[in-house]
This record gives structure tokens, sequence and C-alpha cells, in this order.
């Protein structure tokens, strides 16, 4: 198993609404995705102020999985469409899950 985390940190532009848009077409992706085995999506608590604003966690079976979805035309359209205008930054990493 294969997991994915991305970080995103929104522009001052960003509000509620695009907020809301960006989780709400990541949301999509598992439905149209079939390689995504699990997928969760969480805002930041705002716990402390360097935080990032957005995670998103995905599972995959292997790295054939976790290529079908980066690569995959709806998960590039919701990044296009709603993420992309308000990025200030990003980090991800992928590791492998112990059995």
């Amino acid at each position: 198993m294969l997991r994915h985390v991305v970080m995103i940190r929104l522009n001052d532009s960003a509000s509620e609404a695009d907020v809301l848009a960006i989780v709400d077409g990541l949301g999509t992706l598992p439905g149209l995705i079939p390689e995504i085995r699990s997928y969760s999506i969480g805002r930041d608590a705002g716990l402390a102020e360097d935080n990032f604003d957005l995670v998103v966690v995905g599972d995959f079976d292997d790295e054939a999985g976790y290529q079908a979805y980066a690569t995959n035309a709806d998960h590039l359209a919701v990044i296009g469409e709603y993420i992309k205008p308000f990025i200030a930054g990003r980090t991800a990493v992928q590791y492998e899950l112990a059995e």
C-alpha cells in the first residue's frame, strides 16, 4: 500500500467559498478514480500560524495506482480549476505503508 500526503498553502486571495470549492472538488475524486483506496481532505485547525491550509491523504494499492491518480484527467482538472488559482505553496510525500 502506498500513501500520498500533500499539503497546500493558499494565497490571501482565496475566500472561504474558494476553499470550500477546493475541498468539494477534491472530494469528487474517489468516485471518479477507481485506484483510490482511501482519501481524506482536512483543513488546518489553526493551532499554529505557519501551518499549511489543507492536507490531502490518499492510499493506493501500489505505485501504479498512485500514478494513475496523479495523471488522471479529473484530478488534473480539479488542480487546474480549483487549486492553481490560489496556491501559494505545496509539499508532498509518498511512502509505503507497513503491512
